[in-house]
């Protein structure tokens, strides 16, 4: 597989930049805030979206300045705001193996904390003035909420449907890949043509990212950071299930994935639509299905010039769809 460093390489430089902006938006006088802001810096994860909106700067422009790193700022503040928003909905526990911020201080603390972690997402953004990308930003966050709603909304929904899941996973993780593409372009003033191109790049690997995830939900491994079936044990159908059950057509098992979507499937029954996966070709054509996304996004960089940071950007779609965790 692909080592992130590989994909650094060409942007090394701008992400020490991009660190330093984003580090100085992590200090605060109020005690509790401080200790909830230090703990995003120490556990900053792999970067992806930042990685992603530089490279695609630095693909239409090798002159990066303060506009693609505040951009990179902007998105990546905003995506931590929803995964602690996200924490409180699911009431979750954990958050890249440390308590998450509403198990530590309360829900009360982690709505709050959100919030002023959402304001410095609006106040990089306000740093490039640009209004097209406060434009952007609302979108990403317009479509993040539908497609939290989506997903809820689609419980009380009897029917299992493949066109569902990608409405679902196009608004809660494609759209946000797809702004940091679009805004990097954007902030090295792109035409029109690039940056519809590195939305739909974007957009592209968005997908491949949600579908990699879903297939861990079938594998056991220590590194991926969830036990098998968590998904459906949390009431989602995700698309190697989907597909195993239309495909198949078989009652019991779409009996019991009804009553995934009512919160009422027992451990065994988890266990048995996990193997029912496996044995009806589910992984596999998730696997098909997420190929054919990365092979979309690889084919939008071929016009471009050979290049490090082209080089990169295909390696980033290799490490998408290869990442074991």
């Amino acid at each position: 597989m692909v080592a992130l460093q590989q994909i650094r390489k060409p942007i090394e430089a701008e992400l020490d930049q991009y660190k330093k902006v984003f580090d100085s938006y992590l200090v605060h006088s109020n005690p509790i805030l401080s200790k909830v802001l230090n703990g995003i810096s120490q556990r900053r994860g792999k970067m992806m979206r930042p990685m992603l909106t530089i490279l695609s700067a630095k693909l239409l422009n090798d002159e990066i300045t303060d506009s693609t790193l505040y951009t990179a700022a902007t998105f990546e503040f905003f995506h931590t705001a929803s995964l602690v928003h996200d924490d409180v909905v699911d009431e979750s526990e954990e958050r890249r193996g440390q308590q998450s911020v509403n198990r530590a201080w309360g829900n009360q603390v982690a709505v709050l904390s959100g919030d002023f972690i959402l304001a410095n997402a609006l106040l990089c953004a306000s740093k490039t003035h640009s209004t097209h990308l406060i434009e952007i930003l609302s979108i990403a966050a317009q479509n993040l909420a539908n497609g939290e709603l989506l997903q809820l909304n689609n419980v009380d929904n009897q029917s299992i449907d493949e066109s569902v899941y990608f409405d679902i996973i196009r608004n809660k993780t494609a759209a946000l890949f797809s702004a940091c593409a679009e805004a990097g372009a954007l902030s090295v003033r792109a035409d029109e043509a690039c940056v519809q191109r590195m939305r739909d790049f974007g957009e592209y690997i968005g997908i491949c990212f949600q579908i990699r995830d879903d297939i861990f939900d079938y594998q056991q491994d220590a590194e991926i950071g969830k036990p098998t079936g968590n998904d459906i044990k949390e009431g989602k159908l995700t698309l190697p299930l989907i597909h195993a059950l239309l495909s198949t057509g078989d009652e019991q098992m779409m009996a019991i994935a009804r009553k995934v979507k009512q919160h009422s499937v027992s451990h065994e029954e988890i266990a048995l639509l996990v193997q029912f996966t496996k044995e009806n070709g589910g992984i596999e054509y998730a696997e098909k299905v997420m190929n054919q996304y990365a092979q979309k996004a690889s084919d939008i960089l071929h016009i471009y010039p050979d290049s490090p940071v082209k080089q990169a950007l295909l390696q980033y779609v290799d490490y998408v769809i290869a990442r074991t965790f």
